[in-house]
C-alpha cells in the first residue's frame, strides 16, 4: 500500500517505518525536517512540510491508500498540534479522496481513563499528561465526527524496548480495567498493532486500547 506518515520522526514512527517497508508497503514520511529520517530506502519517500500547513499536509495525501497520523508532542507542552494538525490530516483527505486513517492516542483519553491503574489515573496523569489527554480528546473528537474510515488507537504507556517486537502477548479492544492490566506496551508492538489495522475491519470506527 501507499502510505503517508505523519510523525515519521518521532518513537513510534521510527517503528512504524521500519515495519512497513518490511511489509512491502511505500511511506511517504511527512517531516518538518528530511534530516531526521534515519532510514534510507527506495520505497521511503521523504516530503517536507508543517502540519499547521493545510497546502502541504494534502499534497503529502495525494495518490494514497491510507493515512496513519502519529504526531507527538512533550508531556506539558500546551500546543494542542495533534488536534490541529489532524483536522488538518482529515481536511486533507476529504479533499484528495483518501478514506482510510488510522491514528495514534493513548489510553487514559476519554472513556478509556477508567482503564487507567490507580497510580496513573490518581497520581501520573493529573499531574504530567492532562494536556496530552486533552489535545487527544480533541484529536479524537475531530476525527469521529468525520465521514473517514477511522481507527484510533489507544496504547498504554511505553516501556523501554529494543527495536524488534519481543515475544509477549498483548491485549488490544479490552473495555475493563483489570488487576493483570501494566497499562504499558513496548513501540514495536504499538507500531505493529497500527499496521495490522490497515487490512483489518475489525475496529472500524472504533477506538481500541492496548497493552501487556
Amino acid at each position: 500500500m501507499n502510505i503517508t506518515l505523519f510523525g515519521s520522526t518521532g518513537s513510534i514512527g521510527l517503528h512504524l517505518i521500519n515495519q512497513a517497508l518490511d511489509q512491502g508497503h511505500t511511506i511517504t514520511a511527512f517531516t518538518r525536517d528530511p534530516a531526521k529520517l534515519t532510514q534510507n530506502h527506495d520505497r521511503l519517500i521523504p516530503i517536507q512540510g508543517d502540519i499547521h500547513d493545510p497546502a502541504a499536509v494534502e499534497r503529502a495525501t495525494q495518490n494514497q491508500d491510507a493515512v496513519i497520523c502519529a504526531l507527538g508532542m512533550p508531556l506539558l507542552n500546551n500546543e494542542k498540534l495533534r488536534a490541529k494538525g489532524t483536522k488538518n490530516i482529515i481536511h486533507a483527505m476529504n479533499t484528495t479522496g483518501v478514506s482510510r486513517l488510522i491514528c495514534l492516542s493513548s489510553m487514559g483519553t476519554a472513556e478509556s481513563h477508567k482503564l487507567l491503574p490507580a497510580k496513573y489515573k490518581y497520581l501520573i496523569a493529573p499531574l504530567f499528561m492532562r494536556r496530552l489527554f486533552a489535545d487527544h480528546a480533541l484529536q479524537e473528537h475531530a476525527i469521529k465526527q468525520s465521514n473517514l474510515d477511522w481507527t484510533i488507537v489507544r496504547p498504554g504507556a511505553f516501556t523501554k524496548d529494543a527495536l524488534n517486537p519481543s515475544t509477549q502477548t498483548y491485549r488490544h479492544g479490552f473495555t475493563i480495567a483489570d488487576k493483570k492490566s501494566q497499562a504499558q506496551i513496548s513501540r514495536p508492538h504499538v507500531a505493529e498493532f497500527l499496521l495490522k489495522q490497515l487490512t483489518d475491519t475489525l475496529y472500524l470506527h472504533k477506538s481500541p486500547s492496548i497493552s501487556y
